[in-house]
């Protein structure tokens, strides 16, 4: 076992107690939580899940959003074992067929919550949704009526906006961050390493952990690419994302992606959109301001798991990243991912370059009268300050700047400038929250 955390629960060998659902779905939800329990015996106690207690308390549907293997099924399963609920895997056949009638099917249950797992197999059901979630409020039935799940973004929020305006909260639940793991020893590196996809981070070894990441990547692009977007060759798809991998951290340049593939640039941005979609790339915004200053417009492109990274890469350990070209920007990747799972909602990220050099690796307007945070990289356990950060604090004049390094301690460095380790400034960010 590797790194448990005092905070996990560990659990039996058994079965898991389910929550109170009719007969019919333990296969399905067993089916579900099977490669769960195969290599790991521990349940990591994920932030997300007071999120969607708060947002089941104020509103009727609440969709949880993140890529497969997240943990999304074990959580809602977590928050169904506190309530009557009713579970749905929407992938499987005996499950869609209950739904033939949802109308009929979901008004038996409008006293519990009910869970519909891989909601974009029955998209069409958005509409029914309305039209119970509003006789179920006439009847006094107001909130934590629905619990949605989802892999994507597009289809929920294509579907959903149209339908459940006004009636739907949503929550993005990313892989494990820095806060979310115990602090122990070389846990954060493992973090690194290996990604924040439960089964990865917990495998028993690296090379366990490596073979769950190849296999995603390979599920991804051939059952779950097809599902949300054009069809789109694999193989192109592929050497995409290995290319957005290599270049992890760079500013996108279609053309150049586009003459790489044999496709057009327009077709890249679509593939790249595609990807961001699908919560496995993150687009990271120039800053914009009113200085007069020529600053560089393109944005930033990351994969957002780390482990991803490594596994397109064929890095299978530590000692394969440490001299890999890739491990800076993999690194800076890692600490921005962490960073924004944990700042407040409605929190903007942007990056600031100007041609003549100044630059911030990552910008946080946070919410309320919390200011904007400059927030500098760096993999080194003594970090140092270049000339273009001084100059880019003096163009967009921050509340507050840190410098992000590998170590724990936390101290100045310069005037208005302090030096903090990645957990440290994560949980700073979640006391705002």
């Amino acid at each position: 076992m590797t790194l448990a955390d005092s905070r996990f629960h560990f659990v039996s060998t058994q079965p898991p107690r389910l929550p109170q659902i009719d007969g019919e779905t333990y296969r399905s939800i067993l089916a579900k939580l099977k490669y769960k329990f195969r290599y790991a015996r521990v349940i990591i106690e994920r932030r997300a899940k007071a999120q969607v207690g708060e947002a089941l308390a104020r509103q009727a549907a609440v969709a949880i959003i993140g890529p497969r293997q997240v943990g999304k099924t074990t959580l809602a399963l977590d928050i169904a074992d506190e309530r009557p609920s009713v579970y749905l895997d929407l992938e499987s056949p005996e499950d869609r067929a209950k739904l033939a009638d949802p109308a009929l099917f979901l008004r038996a249950y409008e006293d519990r919550l009910v869970i519909l797992d891989e909601i974009h197999r029955a998209p069409e059901i958005f509409q029914t949704l309305r039209g119970l979630i509003d006789q179920g409020r006439r009847r006094g039935h107001r909130t934590g009526r629905f619990l949605i799940l989802g892999s994507a973004s597009i289809d929920l929020l294509r579907q959903s906006g149209e339908s459940l305006a006004g009636r739907i909260e949503y929550i993005d639940m990313a892989p494990l961050d820095a806060t979310e793991i115990a602090p122990k020893p070389g846990a954060e590196q493992q973090l690194w390493i290996r990604g924040g996809f439960p089964e990865s981070f917990l495998a028993r070894t690296d090379a366990d952990s490596f073979a769950f990441r190849r296999n995603f990547i390979r599920t991804y692009l051939e059952r779950d690419v097809p599902q949300f977007g054009p069809r789109i060759a694999a193989e192109t798809l592929e050497r995409l994302w290995m290319m957005l991998a290599h270049a992890q951290g760079t500013t996108l340049n279609a053309a150049r992606l586009a003459a790489s593939l044999g496709v057009s640039s327009p077709t890249v941005s679509s593939y790249i959109d595609l990807l961001v979609d699908l919560l496995l790339v993150r687009k990271l915004r120039p800053y914009s301001n009113n200085a007069g200053k020529r600053l560089v417009k393109s944005p930033k492109l990351f994969v957002r798991d780390s482990g991803l990274v490594h596994a397109l890469l064929g890095i299978d350990g530590f000692e394969a990243l440490s001299g890999h070209p890739v491990a800076g920007m993999s690194w800076e990747g890692f600490v921005i991912e962490s960073l924004l799972a944990a700042a407040p909602h409605r929190t903007e990220a942007s990056f600031y370059r100007t041609s003549a050099g100044a630059e911030i690796d990552l910008i946080m307007e946070l919410p309320g009268n919390h200011g904007r945070w400059a927030v500098e990289i760096k993999r080194s356990l003594s970090p140092k300050l270049e000339r273009g950060f001084h100059h880019a604090r003096e163009d967009i004049e921050p509340e507050k700047a840190y410098v992000v390094y590998p170590g724990s301690d936390h101290y100045p460095v310069a005037e208005g400038v302090a030096v903090i380790g990645l957990r440290g400034l994560a949980e700073l960010l979640l006391k705002i929250n």
